[in-house]
């Protein structure tokens, strides 16, 4: 920084005078709230859309995202394979089904189970499908999960697949933020909204009960009950070879967990558990838990068991196995289970990787499966009573393709692959490390034309997310190419501190009072790109969601002259009040607490609203959010963006009315949101600026 971007003592005093003035746009369908969002959202389609771009931009995303030879990703339960499915005809999307027999033949006959459009008509209610729970093994019944407008409260439903309709008189669960599971077929364990006191600070069940078929809610037993300030609490049920068991997963907060064994009789069971870990499934008797810890002589990031038989008998463990250690370049991503093996898909470097494990003798044994080198690997479904496995894999520039796979069998099938969406001719993918502020090595990708003049005019847009331990990989984005690198433009990942890349240390290593690391993590990777005449801040975007949507404001409010773009999308922006707004305090493990001075402390140093500068030039940001957002509350952007128009910053700003934390409620509105995002991308850091 020269001293020419030193701010004076005046405009280095945030402006909190204002803040307090803001709160109204914190009532999410208050009428003046609602108001100024509606003149906000016409200002930004004027600008947008008046683009003779734009049309192009909507037509080709909504190709793609409609595209009939789209690859039918399914779940595998018994001798079916169950897919959801949205296209044109279908805006709101079919449940459906087809025999696995059809399906590896690549000539499925689907039985649509649920037209999620026809409900919707005939309830006059806007219903966006949200999942379902099937009880195995015969896999008769189901509870749907459907949403208003896509939020996270939801209304349950039970259904039969032999008759293919609601059960009358079945399990059905009013409109809550709910978390549930099946017992056996005729009860459930459930965590709902059972009146005034049930719910803790985050605005999550705190009590779980179980609910026995032909009795009203109301009368469920309570099982267990969780103090206010706690923030899970979760039924699961783990299917094994032979039948399921259920287990209580009690989150203290976001990372420290209590779990319970649930018997068909009596008191829960603890289990006598680190608080930071993660069950992972039950195999040959041996339960699997995922290590966020030290413990007992294993290393965090390792995969352990031990017989749950023994727990049962004697009330503690014995004999607990490693089953797998990822090391310190590599991680676990995924654990699943089959008839005769556990398969777990990792990243070395972030490079993914598949492990076949048995367990025999007492002993687990593992081999290195040579499947989908250079490819991002993962199980898209598997089925603990067979050993079938649906295996999808893709990578920057290469599309995805899903095989059907039985490694006992040795049998690999390739099912469908979806044609190239963008000209990748002449792109390139490499992977390198940027040296962060204290001098760790952080990795990251960049895809961009191989003969374009390193002249430091290439628009680039660098994507990040740094949170909760969350791996992001290289995955084929056909719409980022499609309207980005088809352009002209390049596109950076980095895989910065906050995430799950490196396992658990990488995460822990940006916790709290350490969170400034993961920005100068994006901060150096930007500079690495720009240093090497890719590109230069004229020229330089980014883009973020969530958690990656609070690292975009702190992009732009720390490091304004680095960028010249930023979408910032679905945000936490008001660090302040953050624990305040819907599902906020459950994230205090993550941030820290504001309302604790000394942790206030180093949380300020950053939250992008208090930080704010009047006389600071900024970027003209992209603000995104949903009105239907419950999860991160849609004012930390409309404040934002507020506080910005009072100190006279340009911005664009677009807040959908539906569509919950993912943004979108269907595919037209996907097509939309895209087109605005990179044709703004575009408009920002094309080369043709002066």
């Amino acid at each position: 920084m020269g001293s020419s971007d030193i701010p004076s003592d005046k405009s280095s005093k945030p402006e909190n005078n204002t803040e307090e003035s803001l709160l109204w746009l914190e009532e999410i369908e208050g009428e003046q709230a609602l108001s100024w969002v509606r003149q906000q959202n016409a200002s930004t389609l004027n600008a947008l859309t008046s683009d003779p771009r734009f049309e192009q931009y909507q037509q080709e995303a909504l190709k793609i995202l409609t595209a009939s030879d789209r690859i039918t990703y399914g779940t595998l339960r018994g001798d079916f394979v169950y897919n959801f499915w949205r296209d044109k005809d279908h805006v709101r999307g079919i449940w459906r089904r087809a025999t696995l027999q059809h399906f590896r033949k690549h000539q499925p006959e689907w039985q649509t189970l649920l037209d999620v459009d026809k409900l919707a008509k005939k309830e006059d209610e806007n219903w966006i499908y949200k999942g379902v729970d099937c009880l195995g093994p015969d896999y008769q019944r189901c509870i749907v999960e459907l949403a208003p407008g896509g939020t996270d409260s939801a209304v349950y439903r039970e259904y039969d697949i032999q008759s293919k309709t609601f059960v009358k008189d079945g399990f059905q669960v009013p409109l809550a933020k709910t978390n549930l599971c099946w017992e056996n077929q005729n009860q459930l364990l459930i965590a709902t909204d059972w009146g005034e006191g049930s719910l803790n600070t985050s605005g999550y069940a705190r009590i779980l009960k179980r609910w026995k078929r032909g009795t009203p809610l109301t009368a469920a037993e309570t099982l267990l009950e969780t103090d206010v300030e706690e923030t899970f609490i979760y039924p699961i049920n783990v299917e094994h070879d032979k039948g399921q068991t259920c287990f209580v997963l009690r989150g203290h907060d976001f990372y420290h967990f209590s779990f319970y064994l649930v018997p068909e009789t009596g008191d829960l069971k603890q289990i006598p558990l680190p608080q930071k870990c993660s069950l992972s499934g039950l195999f040959q008797d041996q339960l699997l838990v995922e290590l966020k810890q030290d413990w007992q002589g294993f290393t965090a990031g390792c995969l352990i068991s031990f017989s749950l038989t023994d727990f049962q008998q004697a009330g503690k463990l014995k004999d607990i196995h490693l089953v797998f250690d990822p090391g310190q370049t590599g991680t676990i991503s995924q654990v699943r289970r089959a008839k005769d093996a556990v398969y777990i898909t990792g990243i070395e470097h972030v490079s993914s990787q598949i492990h076949e494990l048995t367990f025999q003798d007492h002993k687990w044994k593992q081999r290195l499966i040579p499947f989908g080198k250079n490819d991002v690997i993962s199980i898209s479904s598997s089925d603990s009573h067979n050993n079938h496995l649906l295996i999808s894999r893709d990578g920057f520039l290469q599309p995805s393709s899903l095989y059907y796979v039985n490694f006992q069998a040795g049998t690999e099938e390739l099912i469908q692959e979806t044609p190239a969406r963008f000209d990748t001719s002449g792109l390139k993918v490499e992977k390198n490390f940027a040296i962060s502020k204290d001098g760790t090595d952080i990795p990251y990708f960049i895809v961009y034309p191989e003969e374009i003049k390193l002249d430091h005019s290439t628009p680039v847009l660098q994507y990040g997310y740094g949170g909760f331990e969350i791996s992001i990989l290289p995955h084929y984005s056909a719409l980022m190419g499609k309207l980005w690198l088809e352009k002209g433009g390049a596109y950076v990942l980095a895989n910065i501190r906050g995430g799950g890349e490196y396992g658990p240390r990488w995460h822990d290593a940006a916790l709290l009072e350490n969170r400034q690391r993961a920005y100068d993590d994006f901060f150096a990777v930007a500079e690495a790109v720009q240093s090497r005449g890719f590109s230069s801040p004229q020229h330089y975007g980014a883009m973020g969601r969530s958690n990656g949507g609070l690292l975009m404001g702190v992009a732009f409010t720390q490091r304004p002259e680095l960028f010249n773009a930023i979408v910032c999308g679905v945000p936490l922006l008001d660090m302040k009040r953050f624990n305040k707004l819907l599902a906020g305090a459950s994230w205090m493990a993550e941030y820290g607490n504001p309302d604790i001075p000394e942790q206030w402390e180093y949380i300020k140093q950053y939250s992008p609203l208090q930080n704010l500068k009047k006389e600071q030039a900024y970027p003209k940001v992209y603000f995104f959010t949903s009105t239907k957002d419950d999860r991160v509350h849609p004012g930390h952007a409309r404040k934002m963006a507020a506080r910005m128009e009072q100190m006279g910053h340009d911005f664009y700003y677009y807040e959908n009315i539906e569509g919950g934390h993912k943004g979108t409620a269907n595919q037209k509105q996907e097509a939309m949101l895209s087109a605005l995002e990179y044709l703004y991308l575009m408009q920002q850091l094309s080369k043709k600026m002066s």
